[in-house]
């Protein structure tokens, strides 16, 4: 039986990571929210640890949008270079010897 060609990978989608995290960060904030008055019950009934759970997953979220926006921005500025080097490179000069 015979092969079929093998094609080049396309390349990977951007989405925006930093809304996704952010609502996430927010549904586990609500849910601490939700929880709290009933932290008497969820005690009572063994779990008692559900709101800080909730609590937990809402501050690595925080910790999560900050990344995405750290990251995001490191995309910019390492296009930004690319994009820069390629101008420099079509201008006949040197990105090593260009001056700012």
């Amino acid at each position: 039986m015979p092969k079929t060609p093998l094609h080049p990978s396309p390349p990977p989608l951007e989405a925006n990571d930093v809304a996704i995290v952010g609502g996430g960060t927010v549904l586990w904030f609500i849910a601490f929210l939700a929880l709290i008055p009933f932290q008497g019950t969820l005690s009572a009934h063994g779990h008692g640890t559900w709101p800080w759970i909730c609590l937990s997953g809402g501050l690595l979220g925080l910790l999560g949008v900050w990344y995405c926006r750290a990251r995001r921005a490191a995309i910019a500025r390492s296009r930004a270079a690319e994009a820069a080097e390629h101008t420099a490179r079509h201008n006949g000069q040197n990105p090593a010897t260009q001056s700012d």
